[in-house]
């Protein structure tokens, strides 16, 4: 009697199950990859925002007053909102300013915090 060549039912079974959990697990490697992709490019997105609004301020050259100020910027064709707000300091001639960039799905997802200082000239 001839040896027959070639693989049995089972082993091609256990081969596909062991090729389905390598594409399942690839698969998710690749979704995670992609939801930090994007997490990076809004974080970086709304730290060119809360720079843009720091140095508004600075440009503006005029004395910032104390309180809240928001809006929403677009930026990469993303809206982002954000919120400035102006604190007074020990030193009179110095303003604190923090400014808070939130995510545009979820306002709650801070992506930046930018604090500084802006100077009133003599």
């Amino acid at each position: 009697m001839k040896k027959s060549r070639g693989f049995t039912l089972v082993e091609v079974l256990v081969a596909l199950a062991i090729v389905a959990v390598a594409l399942a697990a690839a698969g998710r490697s690749v979704a995670l990859s992609t939801d930090s992709a994007l997490e990076h490019k809004l974080r970086v997105l709304s730290g060119v925002v809360a720079e843009n609004r720091m140095a508004e301020l600075a440009a503006r050259r005029a004395w910032p007053g104390i309180g809240l100020s928001e809006g929403i910027e677009r930026q990469g064709g993303v809206d982002f909102h954000w919120r400035a707000e102006v604190f007074a300091t020990p030193h009179p001639r110095l303003r604190r300013v923090e400014i808070r960039v939130t995510a545009p799905a979820d306002p709650a997802h801070e992506l930046r915090h930018l604090v500084g200082v802006l100077s009133r000239e003599f």
